[in-house]
């Protein structure tokens, strides 16, 4: 179907025309009438098929204008990168029209969202944690929203929003249209959903953890961390084939390991990021890989969503999620937008029953390739996966076969016999009670008498 048969303003339409988009997505489609309804919807579609622009459409083809300073529409986001994509994806629509909008998040200085805040808004997107912080100050006032977009919402959860989220809801008003839209439907999810939505129409494209079918998906099994990352190496020499390449790994501490041995390989063409990282780092980052700058992006799981980023020719799973969700929201970031991608996955004895459980979410098998001879098997373990040993070395620990008696002989200081009630009673008979409360010298003129 055509935008055009969308009946949208002239205003929504020429901004689609500058943007180059004329046909609309599945999800797109079957989202458009529900949103605009005023229901309750819950959307079910594949990463990189158009969500955002699912929701964001409906949303500002009903939204006229107005004067008032409180915001109308709510955008819940995981991450701040999310908040970044999504206000982008919002100017870009709202080019053409009257419409005031701003992103908050946590990491940035909240006097200067305050100031955005107070001079008016018709739609905030934010990340739960700052918008109830603004909340909470009266900074923001939620009283009037009236439409309140939920994306990623199983990503919140994780990241523990929970309180935040339902706070939130507590003082949004009872009158209100809740969207939702995600790949993957979890059981907290499912929860959340049945206690917040009001009988909301599921609109699905596809069942919940199917892939995109334009992602050719392989897997190796290898025996460990060091001989991923020579595996690595060798492919990333191909620079003809690999040259956007998004590396997924599950641990900040990995992730900055892995930066160092790939720096050294490919120097200026990799970066990383992950929560320890600034929000400048993390932002530049982006914009470098986007633009080609550089060739490699190292990122852990919960960069998995908001990377709206086009032309990834791989994505790589340095290791195997232990959640099968999250291996959905990572292949996602290949193949957008009906392109052609291509997802490896690497995988030790230990993950393999991690595997398991995402081809079972996925209802296929993934590919199972062979090695190449020219890549090194190491058999160093890092520290990681070496087996734990509680002592490295005591030198006071006793031999195997010498072993103490059960008890000891008490120390000297430590056999004092216990007086107890008899130790009172000889104190008490030595110096005697004094016959009245306020005769202090009772004691002392007994005493010399004696």
């Amino acid at each position: 179907m055509n935008f055009t048969e969308f009946n949208l303003s002239n205003s929504l339409q020429n901004a689609l025309d500058d943007l180059g988009f004329q046909t609309a997505t599945p999800i797109q489609i079957e989202a458009f009438s529900p949103i605009m309804s005023g229901k309750d919807v819950v959307g079910i579609a594949q990463t990189g098929t158009g969500k955002t622009f699912a929701y964001l459409l409906p949303i500002l083809r009903s939204l006229k204008y107005s004067v008032q300073q409180n915001p109308r529409v709510l955008i819940l986001v995981p991450t701040r990168e999310l908040v970044v994509q999504v206000f982008s994806e919002i100017e870009k629509l709202s080019k053409y029209l009257n419409i005031r909008c701003a992103g908050v998040y946590g990491g940035t200085n909240i006097n200067t969202q305050k100031e955005q805040v107070a001079a008016g808004l018709d739609i905030v997107v934010a990340t739960p944690g700052r918008l109830f912080d603004l909340a909470a100050c009266r900074a923001l006032q939620l009283k009037s929203i009236q439409k309140i977009v939920i994306d990623e919402v199983d990503v919140m959860l994780d990241l523990g929003f929970r309180p935040q989220l339902m706070n939130i809801f507590d003082i949004l008003p009872r009158q209100r249209q809740h969207i939702m839209f995600s790949a993957t439907m979890t059981q907290e999810v499912e929860a959340i959903i049945e206690q917040i939505f009001n009988k909301p129409q599921k609109v699905s494209v596809a069942r919940s953890g199917t892939p995109l079918e334009n992602i050719e998906q392989f897997t190796y099994d290898l025996p460990n961390f060091n001989t991923k990352v020579n595996f690595l190496l060798y492919l990333l020499e191909k620079r003809s084939d690999f040259t956007k390449v998004l590396v997924f790994i599950n641990h900040k501490k990995l992730a900055d390991r892995l930066f160092e041995q790939l720096e050294q390989e490919f120097p200026e063409e990799c970066a990383v990021i992950h929560s320890n990282k600034t929000q400048n780092y993390r932002l530049r980052s982006i914009e470098n890989f986007e633009s080609g700058d550089i060739r490699i992006l190292i990122a852990t799981d919960i960069m998995a969503r908001g990377l709206d980023i086009y032309d990834i020719s791989h994505v790589i799973n340095l290791d195997t999620p232990e959640y099968p969700e999250n291996y959905m929201h990572r292949i996602g970031r290949t193949g957008r937008a009906e392109k052609k991608g291509v997802s490896l996955v690497f995988t030790t004895p230990k993950e393999k029953e991690f595997r398991e459980e995402i081809e079972e979410l996925m209802e296929q098998k993934i590919s199972l390739d062979i090695l190449p001879e020219a890549v090194d098997v190491s058999t160093e373990l890092i520290p990681e996966e070496q087996e734990k040993v509680k002592e490295h070395y005591n030198p006071n620990r006793r031999p195997e076969d010498e072993v103490g008696p059960a008890f000891h002989e008490k120390k000297e200081k430590n056999k004092k016999v216990n007086l107890g009630g008899k130790y009172q009673r000889e104190i008490k008979k030595k110096y005697k009670k004094p016959k009245t409360k306020g005769d202090k010298t009772f004691n002392l003129k007994h005493k010399k008498r004696k």
